[in-house]
């Protein structure tokens, strides 16, 4: 039987149980279409248990400012089935995301989002549309780690990490065999993030070649989505990491005609959390015209993760046989619909069919597949890691980079040497051009002073970290204000960090 699940899920299924679930029924619209969900499946006869649970808006304005209370994670670890509705995150009050915040706790690396065209009963120019993007869940921009440091800057850190690089593109490739699919496509930005991304790509590769039977496509993010969103027969399976992902799928679920359509799994080794993509919609809360297909959808991938793809078709094919007789909720509805249809309404639809199949459409077929998924355990490869040098941030409001730069050169700290000064990326010191913006916000790049600068690349030799702290002393000495260091390694032959543009 199909499913989700990966090879190390510690989720043991049995068929003649019911399942339990954690059920968070959200904010905004999410009651309503919760409820419409549930209906479906209890009159789809899918073996699950609810246990209801308080997260969302009013948990945040209670007090508790990570938006879940600790009796809600008992349950959700107990049960590792989470069924989620949007939910509400207070803005101005600095809250963080609780969506991302439960991805990233619970370990679920993976974001699993089907999109595949109804027409011609829901309008699109794509009517052959049928992708999977897969999106890194846990790291990149959404760590959310961000500083100001001076007065006009501030910056967000992006962390890619070698397990998390694996994790997901393992996941793709094993989904890919799994559900038949042809062709993993890797979306990223390699040639202006080098490091990050580019140590995105090299996983792709190398695990790519563990899978011939599939063909294997990288392609830089942006002209990526436009392709996607003009030629998506192009496209099977897509894999990306979080930022990316995040923009393109929405962008995908929108060419076949609506956000609120799609669902989303949330994958982990232990716990998997299915939701739909779109938000709470609170302009609509309360008046019964939301649409639940996307939680539907969601659920409808929960079943087959949790071993009941014979009610995951069951439900599927009925939601794809009301869509094609025309009850549309009114995001979808046209002059071709049947009838506009409420949430409630829409719930009775697919129940009244329920044991039928699209005439149309295709019918969804997940009983019929076989195969699990294996993600093996990340094993770190020791290399040999040198200390080479470091990066000084400095908050200095002039806007001259000679006269810094001079002034940076006459210090006389023992052993460490200015090799470079950046801002915004882009070298201004020494050789740099006029016509350059400068904020208040320099990198100064120190290295040995018996490094050679004039080699190509530049041979650097070890420092002891007591030189940089030598050299720290020294530019507080002299007043400079010391906004923060980033230390500059040698792994193996490789530098580990990017060369100033135009460096």
């Amino acid at each position: 039987m199909k499913s989700l699940s990966l090879e190390s899920n510690s989720f043991e299924l049995n068929e003649k149980e019911a399942v339990k679930i954690a059920v968070a029924k959200g904010d905004g619209i999410g009651p309503e279409i919760m409820d419409a969900t549930l209906r479906i499946l209890d009159a789809a006869g899918a073996r699950i248990e609810p246990t209801f649970i308080d997260v969302g808006e009013a948990v945040y304005l209670s007090g508790n400012s990570s938006g879940i209370t600790p009796e809600s994670w008992d349950v959700i670890r107990k049960n590792k089935i989470i069924l989620k509705s949007p939910i509400t995150t207070p803005q101005g009050k600095g809250y963080k995301s609780l969506n991302v915040t439960m991805r990233k706790s619970l370990g679920l690396f993976a974001n699993v989002r089907p999109v595949m065209s109804l027409s011609p009963y829901v309008q699109t120019y794509f009517p052959t549309m049928d992708v999977v993007v897969i999106r890194e869940n846990e790291e990149d921009l959404y760590a959310g780690i961000e500083h100001q440091q001076t007065q006009d800057v501030v910056q967000c850190l992006k962390l890619i990490t070698r397990p998390g690089c694996e994790k997901i593109v393992r996941y793709a490739f094993e989904y890919a065999k799994a559900y038949g699919r042809k062709k993993v496509t890797c979306m990223l930005k390699d040639n202006i993030m080098k490091l990050t991304d580019g140590l995105f790509h090299k996983v792709f590769d190398e695990i790519g070649e563990l899978y011939p039977a599939i063909e294997k496509d990288v392609q830089i993010i942006d002209i990526a989505t436009a392709r996607l969103a003009t030629r998506p027969a192009d496209y099977d399976v897509v894999v990306t990491s979080n930022l990316y992902g995040d923009i393109v799928s929405d962008v995908a679920a929108e060419m076949v005609g609506s956000v609120g359509m799609a669902g989303s799994a949330n994958i982990g080794k232990d716990i998997a959390m299915f939701e739909a993509i779109h938000g709470s919609a609170p302009d609509i809360a309360g008046m019964n015209v939301a649409n639940p297909s996307g939680l539907l959808n969601g659920a409808v991938m929960m079943l087959a993760h949790i071993g009941q793809s014979d009610v995951a078709d069951k439900v599927k094919n009925a939601w794809l046989a009301t869509i094609e007789s025309g009850y549309h909720t009114q995001d979808i509805f046209t002059q071709e619909s049947k009838k506009k249809v409420s949430t409630e309404d829409f719930a009775d639809e697919v129940i009244a069919r329920l044991g039928m199949e699209p005439e149309h459409l295709k019918p969804s077929r997940l009983i019929e597949g076989t195969g699990k998924m294996e993600i093996p355990e990340f094993k770190r490869k020791a290399t040999t890691k040198k200390l080479v040098g470091v990066d000084v941030f400095l908050d200095w409001p002039e806007n001259d980079a000679n006269k810094l730069g001079k002034s940076l050169e006459a210090l006389n700290a023992y052993r460490m040497k200015l090799k470079m000064i950046t801002n915004r990326g882009v070298k201004v010191y020494p050789d740099g051009l006029p016509e350059t913006f400068c904020t208040d916000h320099w990198r100064c790049r120190f290295v040995c002073t018996t490094s050679d600068l004039t080699s190509k690349p530049t041979k650097y030799e070890e420092v002891n970290y007591e030189d940089i702290v030598a050299l720290l002393s020294k530019l507080n000495a002299g007043g400079f204000d010391v906004i923060k260091t980033e230390n500059l390694y040698k792994f193996g032959d490789r530098i580990g960090f990017s060369l100033g543009q135009g460096e």
